[in-house]
């Protein structure tokens, strides 16, 4: 079993002590104050060692046990204890290793010195009040300051020995501020109007020591900021590279474990207890920047990262971390990525945390029930939600963009969908929320929200819900071939589709049959396969009338239908002389497989009749269909015959009904 010896007393010094127990390692954490024994909680293997130490007495430690690697998370400030730790290290013969951490940089403006004295020296210079975040050890550099007493305000850990080196230095108890941090922006900003400080003295102890909080409050309150110099840094590794050093080396691993957390609307209030619980326990967040901002709290580790493969990978970057937490808007069943996400921590436990959705959220503000609601969301997505308006009463929509509710009602505007009636719900949950309600043609104007939610009431939906679309419907190509409506109505029908039907078009055409389907399997998929590029054109301009579930495959089948998923249901325009092929993959793909299929030349009518015979049918049909229009002739009207046209139907395992 490998042995180490942890030099802790920071938060990486605590991952890292975590790290060592949880992959069943022996060590020795070493801290030098009861404080630091208190953050570190029991744990299986890991004995704590408290008291400061000399390099005499850390070389007798080393000398006593047999450690495979002695490892230094000691403050990146504490130069004077690692210097002891490696002299120590050289001493005995221990391997030894300094961990790094990265400066956070405070940008354009603020003041950098060397050290204490400098710092002290600065100051004397100018004038207004100072609050001190460097802690208790130095304050006597800073005593010298002219009227040290009534100017400075210093901020230290709630320990007697603290307390005690501020009254020695001089502070009146007014101006001693014994808190424990990190702390939030908000509270450094309150403290230091309550100062009234003109400059905010710290160290750059990045991430952990809350940095990032000092800088932003300072820059709020326009306070300078005064950093004072890290000592030059030692080679090292950073905390995710020792990890990974441990893993190889040693075999050691934490268990990490993730929760994929809906946070609702956004404000911390619409969360549910265990959402916000999660959050706070989290070693490291990970969600969009606009999250990350109002829910970490000082010091968490947190990553941008919104795309599921980009979630996975940061948690894969952090192999000393144990515990993540992932931030979903709304709700994490309601048009959420924890979707896309879950397949890719299959090999992490992970629980999932549900949240107020926006449609939830918007309809209580409207005092109105939902479960009438068609949900569907534009947030990234393209759909043409005015055929969503037509076809329900009630629509629920998600919006994205610069002014997304504002455009989706110009759309529908635009499509003489202007007197629908529309509620927009902004910033729902927080302080600024607005719910605005209207006209589609009042709102079409009006400024909203980027992320906003919008109910769409109808009270007279008219899209039709029988197959059969005019013709003058779709784009036309001269020389491009189109199943004309009656006969498309007609394989409609045979098709016997379902909602989640997977459905392929085979010689597509314009794309008349692909968009029907599409719009009768909503919840299913289409895949419209064209070799023509002539006709791509057409297909590509008419699949814009589909509700976002049709895709267009260039190429000629039966090859460009090796990759496709297996269809529930087939329909064949055109074969290029490869039904046989064609079927037989449909077939192999789906043994349940039903196919319609049309054809206009003897040739095609002999080869479809011959699949009859070849494959394993349990039920078939064969149907010639003549169609004749009308035509106008003077006063007079004449009835005008199409081309005749032969309907196949084949139905691969059971019949169906």
């Amino acid at each position: 079993m490998a042995r180490f010896c942890l030099f802790a007393g920071t938060a990486e010094g605590r991952a890292l002590a975590a790290l060592l127990s949880e992959g069943g390692a022996e060590a020795v954490a070493c801290v030098a104050t009861e404080y630091g024994e208190a953050l570190l909680p029991p744990a299986p293997g890991l004995r704590v060692r408290t008291g400061r130490m000399d390099q005499s007495q850390m070389a007798a430690l080393l000398s006593e046990e047999s450690f495979d690697l002695v490892l230094d998370a000691t403050h990146p400030y504490a130069a004077e204890a690692t210097e002891h730790i490696r002299a120590a290290c050289a001493e005995t013969g221990r391997e030894y290793l300094r961990l790094l951490r990265d400066a956070s940089g405070a940008g354009d403006g603020a003041v950098y010195v060397p050290d204490a004295a400098a710092a002290a020296a600065y100051l004397e210079g100018q004038s207004g009040n100072v609050l001190l975040t460097t802690g208790s050890k130095e304050l006597g550099v800073y005593a010298a300051i002219t009227d040290f007493a009534s100017r400075v305000w210093a901020r230290v850990l709630p320990l007697e020995d603290s307390i005690s080196a501020c009254r020695k230095a001089g502070l009146p108890p007014a101006h001693i501020i014994a808190m424990q941090g990190p702390f939030s922006e908000e509270m450094n900003t309150a403290l230091l109007r309550a100062c009234g400080a003109r400059y905010l003295v710290t160290k750059d102890g990045g991430v952990a020591g809350g940095f990032a909080e000092k800088a932003a409050a300072a820059a709020k309150e326009g306070a300078h900021l005064v950093i004072v110099g890290r000592p030059p840094q030692r080679e090292g590794k950073t905390l995710a590279e020792t990890a990974a050093l441990l893993r190889d080396r040693f075999g050691l691993t934490r268990r990490q474990r993730v929760t994929v957390a809906g946070i609702g609307p956004g404000s911390p209030a619409a969360m549910t207890g265990d959402a916000r619980d999660a959050i706070a326990e989290a070693e490291c967040l990970i969600g969009a920047k606009r999250m990350l901002h109002g829910l970490a709290r000082p010091g968490q580790l947190c990553r941008e990262a919104v795309a599921p493969e980009k979630i996975a990978a940061e948690i894969a970057a952090h192999p000393e971390l144990g515990y993540f937490t992932v931030l979903m808007s709304g709700d994490t069943g309601f048009f959420s990525g924890a979707k896309k996400l879950l397949p890719l921590l299959a090999d992490r436990e992970a629980q999932v945390l549900p949240g107020l959705s926006s449609l939830s959220c918007l309809c209580a503000r409207l005092g109105t029930s939902y479960e009438d609601v068609v949900p569907v969301s534009l947030h990234g997505r393209e759909r043409d939600i005015a055929a969503d308006v037509r076809r329900h009463r009630r629509v629920f929509a998600l919006t994205g963009g610069e002014n997304g509710a504002g455009a989706l009602c110009r759309r529908l505007a635009d499509a003489g969908l202007g007197c629908v009636r529309v509620f927009v719900g902004e910033q729902l949950s927080y302080p600024g929320e607005r719910v605005t309600a209207g006209t589609a043609a009042e709102l079409a104007e009006m400024r909203f929200d980027s992320l906003s939610a919008v109910l769409i009431e109808n009270p007279s939906p008219d899209a039709p819900v029988t197959p059969g679309l005019p013709d003058d419907t779709f784009q036309r190509i001269e020389g491009v071939p189109m199943t004309k409506s009656e006969v498309r109505a007609l394989c409609l029908s045979k098709l016997r589709l379902t909602a989640g039907a997977v459905c392929w078009d085979v010689g597509a055409g314009t794309g008349s049959v692909s968009v029907e389907m599409a719009l009768l399997a909503r919840q299913g998929r289409v895949w419209a396969v064209e070799r023509s590029e002539k006709a791509l054109e057409a297909l590509t301009e008419n699949a814009r009338l589909a509700p976002g579930n049709l895709e267009i495959i260039p190429g000629a089948a039966p090859a460009a239908c090796e990759a496709l998923p297996a269809p529930t249901h087939v329909f064949i325009g055109g074969s290029g002389g490869q039904a046989r092929e064609i079927i037989a993959l449909a077939i192999q793909k789906n043994p349940a497989v039903r196919i319609v299929a049309t054809a206009v030349t003897l040739e095609s009518v002999a080869e479809l009749t011959a699949c009859m015979s070849a494959f394993p049918f349990s039920e078939t049909e064969a149907v010639s269909l003549t169609v004749a229009r009308d035509r106008k002739a003077g006063p007079y009207h004449l009835m005008l015959g199409q081309n005749p046209i032969h309907l196949f139907t084949m139905q691969a395992g059971a019949a169906r009904i």
